[in-house]
């Protein structure tokens, strides 16, 4: 079954809840630790999730206002800002990923059907509909709640979402081989994170 707006927007919340739980008790040390991406720390990965939710407020507004509104001026101005959010403090990070992301459920709150209904354009520059802001969102927090490596897999993500992301990645990639693995494991493959896939391709990073 196709996931719904409805679908989203649960693992959206969901996946925020979590993420912003496992930044509790996070020491320096720990934001200073590498991450499951390549060259970015911990600090790293939370800088961005916040940064994400600031940017999809602007998708948000061009739903609502009809204004082109883009989620980031420039690819550098995207890359600033997460090397910006590595400069704070835990303190500031932290409320930066809660206030952002209480900003973004309270603007896309007040969308009606219609404006849900309006085209956007990604940061990548695929044009979609509105209704598919929250599943860009679920996107961002879930897995990258797993490349925090504080505890949280994939087998810790709800299978429908699992299922939903497959199909998106699916999609992304292009051609590549079927593996016989679990869900979860092969959406560690997929994506191009840590798996035990010894016999398959190696992939790069996505999200």
């Amino acid at each position: 079954m196709p996931r719904t707006r409805e679908d989203s927007l649960r693992w959206a919340a969901g996946g925020t809840t979590r993420f912003i739980e496992a930044l509790r008790g996070l020491d320096r040390a720990h934001h200073d630790a590498p991450s499951l991406l390549p060259r970015w720390q911990r600090r790293h990965v939370v800088a961005h999730v916040a940064a994400n939710a600031d940017a999809l407020i602007n998708l948000v507004r061009w739903a609502k206002t009809g204004q082109v509104t883009p989620m980031y001026a420039s690819l550098q101005e995207r890359d600033a800002g997460i090397e910006r959010g590595t400069s704070m403090s835990l303190a500031e990070l932290h409320t930066w990923v809660q206030v952002s992301a209480e900003a973004l459920g309270a603007a896309w709150d007040e969308l009606d059907e219609r404006q849900w209904s309006t085209d956007v354009v990604t940061a990548q520059g695929r044009t979609v509909l509105a209704s598919e802001i929250p599943w860009l969102r679920a996107r961002e927090v879930c897995v990258h709640l797993v490349d925090l490596d504080v505890g949280y897999g994939f087998a810790d993500l709800p299978e429908e979402f699992l299922r939903a992301l497959r199909a998106d990645v699916l999609i992304k990639r292009g051609d590549v081989p079927d593996i016989v693995a679990p869900l979860p494991e092969q959406l560690a493959w997929l994506t191009g994170r840590p798996h035990n896939q010894a016999d398959a391709p190696e992939l790069p990073p996505w999200l």
